[in-house]
């Protein structure tokens, strides 16, 4: 996740690279911008034959695209913001959990708290790495017993095994100290949240948008600014390449951002900062705890991951 300014100065707005998309689309642009030069350097010939095109089909053209783009995008970001309020969610439940733990279940000593909350943290950590792609990170190795990382580790599905080995030990740890039922209700009542972020966060990962939609959007915005060149020659002349690399950067930065907010779990720039989302959840459940907490990750380059 980019990490910027909310009120940045002007200079930055026009100048920075940092937050911005023109790494992703800077080749496809100078290529655009190439093809218009040479295009405003033959007049518009091609083959020794002169392309003729008018503005009414670009128009046409570009209403639709704009609108298909606009679309997309906004699927995408539907898709972005349904993740980050299931990590969200995610915090709110290990604090309940937490909070729960220490004061319904009072007499737990400081090693059987550590039991219950070190894989509450580390759920966190193996979601993070289950929906990356990723292997078993440092963090979720130092949060696990050597037991329940053996048996994650023959598991194609991690997360769904930590839960099904936290709602045993909770459960287990409740009947022990002696609580009711409505206490056990309680943390089997979050321990179904958790459930929720889980299913919903694989939903996301295992459902994107079709390709054939994705593919007809890149089709539509290569040719559209491809094509773009031959009908603005007559009219501007040598201002069309900068007329061009204008909309260029529009069309394909809209087209990349969409692609990259699309998978929300992913480590591009726009993505969610998962590993910064992980160390909040430890802080918050180390100082509730009353333990100490590790310090919060910071931006690297103004990207924080």
């Amino acid at each position: 996740m980019i990490i910027q300014p909310q009120k940045p100065s002007i200079r930055v707005l026009l100048f920075s690279l940092k937050g911005s998309i023109i790494p992703a689309i800077w080749r496809k642009v100078l290529y655009t911008v190439l093809i218009s030069s040479a295009v405003v350097a033959t007049h518009g010939t091609l083959f020794e034959y002169k392309v003729i095109l008018t503005a009414t089909p670009f128009t046409l053209w570009g209403l639709t695209l704009a609108i298909f783009l606009g679309f997309r995008n906004t699927v995408a970001y539907q898709r972005f913001w349904e993740a980050r309020t299931l990590w969200g969610e995610l915090l709110i439940v290990s604090r309940n959990l937490t909070r729960q733990t220490l004061s319904l279940l009072p007499d737990l000593d400081a090693s059987q708290r550590r039991a219950l909350l070190d894989p509450l943290i580390a759920f966190a950590y193996v979601l993070r790495d289950q929906l990356r792609g990723s292997p078993a990170s440092a963090d979720r190795q130092r949060l696990l017993d050597t037991s329940t990382r053996t048996a994650l580790a023959s598991s194609d599905a991690p997360a769904s095994r930590l839960l099904g080995v936290l709602g045993q030990r909770f459960m287990a740890q409740a009947r022990d100290a002696g609580a009711g039922e409505v206490i056990q209700a309680n943390l089997d009542q979050q321990l179904n949240r958790l459930s929720y972020v889980l299913g919903g966060c694989e939903r996301i990962k295992n459902t994107p948008i079709p390709y054939p939609y994705i593919l007809m959007l890149h089709r539509i915005v290569h040719v559209y600014c491809f094509l773009l060149p031959f009908c603005l020659v007559d009219s501007i002349g040598w201002f069309t390449p900068f007329a061009v690399c204008v909309l260029a950067y529009t069309f394909f930065g809209l087209d990349a951002l969409g692609d990259q907010i699309a998978d929300p779990f992913d480590t591009q720039p726009n993505d969610l900062a998962l590993d910064a989302m992980c160390r909040n959840l430890e802080i918050a459940v180390r100082e509730l705890e009353g333990a100490a907490a590790p310090a919060q990750l910071q931006p690297v380059k103004g990207v924080l991951l």
